[in-house]
């Protein structure tokens, strides 16, 4: 569904994400219960975060490029729930609530400075045409990308860790 970016970025950023990770979130009491939900919940939050992944590497339209990163980030949060780290998923909401806000929000700007094309190969120079714009999505990249002292880092380096420790111990299968 296609909608105008700053509704992007609050269905993004807010709504689509915390509605679903926030059901998982509250009923974890009756999720925790069973086992194989779990293991279930690993499984397809991994699968979830890949294939998104790989299907925005394939897309030239900039909005849809942060559309499917955004369902790699759900993976993310998906799959900490299946080894019952909620608050963790919490805290990774949170963060790329902010970020996600972001890009969707600069990435309308940059799109309605190219009068409406959202095509990034026909964008380029973003840098001498809005200095401010290019620093934004920078920092908004970076946050995605778990870049040191971003809010991304913090939230992305504790789900690693989880996600470690758990395996050490064979506690994840």
């Amino acid at each position: 569904m296609e909608g105008p970016t700053p509704v992007s970025a609050l269905i993004h950023a807010a709504t689509m994400v915390t509605a679903g990770i926030f059901l998982v979130i509250r009923c974890s009491h009756l999720i925790d219960l069973s086992e194989t939900t779990l293991k279930l919940m690993v499984i397809f939050g991994v699968l979830t975060s890949v294939f998104s992944g790989l299907i925005a590497l394939g897309q030239w339209d900039l909005k849809k490029i942060i559309a499917f990163s955004t369902c790699s980030q759900l993976g993310y949060m998906f799959a900490i729930c299946g080894i019952s780290s909620y608050s963790l998923s919490f805290f990774h909401l949170t963060t790329h609530a902010f970020f996600k806000a972001l890009l969707f929000l600069t990435a309308g700007y940059i799109i309605h400075m190219y009068s409406g094309e959202q095509d990034i190969r026909k964008m380029g120079s973003v840098i001498k045409l809005s200095p401010f714009a290019y620093i934004m999505m920078l920092i908004a990249s970076l946050s995605l990308m778990g870049f040191i002292g971003f809010s991304g880092f913090y939230s992305k380096e504790a789900l690693i860790h989880v996600f470690y420790i758990k395996s050490e111990f064979n506690q994840l299968f």
